[in-house]
C-alpha cells in the first residue's frame, strides 16, 4: 500500500488510511456549495468480480518490478472460488473479502481518477461509487458518456445505465447519505 498510497487521488475516500465514507459525503457537499449543482452519478455493475486482470497487472507492474511479488498477485487474482464444494478459477474480478482486494481496486480505478484530475472535474469516489460533480444538466451529460466510454472501452468494466443518472445531489444518494443545502 505504502508504494502505491502517494499516487492516489485526494478524491479517492475508499479504503484509504484516515478518510472514511463521512469525509467523502463533507467533499461532495463541498461541491454542491461552491456551486455544482449536477451529480454525474456511475454506478458499476458487479465492479468487483469484473476486474481485468491483465490490465490491473499492468498497472501493477508499472510501480512493482519485483517478479516473484507480481507473480503472487496474480496467483492471488486466479485463485478462485469455491461452489458446491468446487474451485473455478477466475479469469477476471478481485477476491472479495480479501486482504489485497481494496488495494487492487483503488489501483485499478485511480486510472480514471487520474483521467477526472486531469479534465479537471470534481468528483469524490470511494471505491466503485464515484460521482462527478458539473454545473450544469449538459454538462453531465457530456460528462456521462465521456465516462462510460472511459470506463466500458479502457477499463473493461460495465457501467450499470438503469443505476446511472445525470441529476440534482439533492434528490440522489452518495454513500447512503442524501446531502441537504446549509
Amino acid at each position: 500500500q505504502p508504494l502505491f498510497e502517494p499516487e492516489f487521488s485526494d478524491n479517492s475516500y475508499g479504503f484509504r488510511p484516515n478518510r472514511s465514507a463521512h469525509d467523502a459525503v463533507k467533499k461532495a457537499k463541498s461541491y454542491y456549495e461552491q456551486g455544482y449543482r449536477y451529480v454525474v452519478d456511475i454506478d458499476m455493475k458487479a465492479y468487483f468480480d469484473t476486474v481485468n486482470h491483465d490490465k490491473l497487472m499492468y498497472f501493477i507492474e508499472r510501480k512493482v518490478k519485483d517478479k516473484q511479488v507480481l507473480k503472487l498477485i496474480r496467483q492471488y487474482l486466479m485463485s478462485g472460488v469455491m461452489e458446491n464444494g468446487l474451485i473455478t478459477t477466475t479469469e477476471e474480478g478481485t477476491p472479495q473479502g480479501g486482504n489485497l482486494s481494496p488495494l487492487l481496486s483503488n489501483i485499478y480505478l485511480n486510472e480514471f481518477d487520474q483521467v477526472l484530475e486531469n479534465l479537471g472535474h470534481k468528483f469524490v469516489r470511494y471505491a466503485d461509487d464515484c460521482n462527478i460533480y458539473v454545473r450544469s444538466k449538459r454538462a453531465g451529460q457530456r460528462v456521462m458518456k465521456k465516462s462510460i466510454q472511459f470506463l466500458e472501452e479502457q477499463l473493461k468494466l460495465t457501467v450499470n445505465r438503469e443505476k446511472s443518472a445525470v441529476g440534482s445531489p439533492l434528490k440522489r444518494k452518495f454513500l447512503g447519505f442524501c446531502i441537504l443545502p446549509t
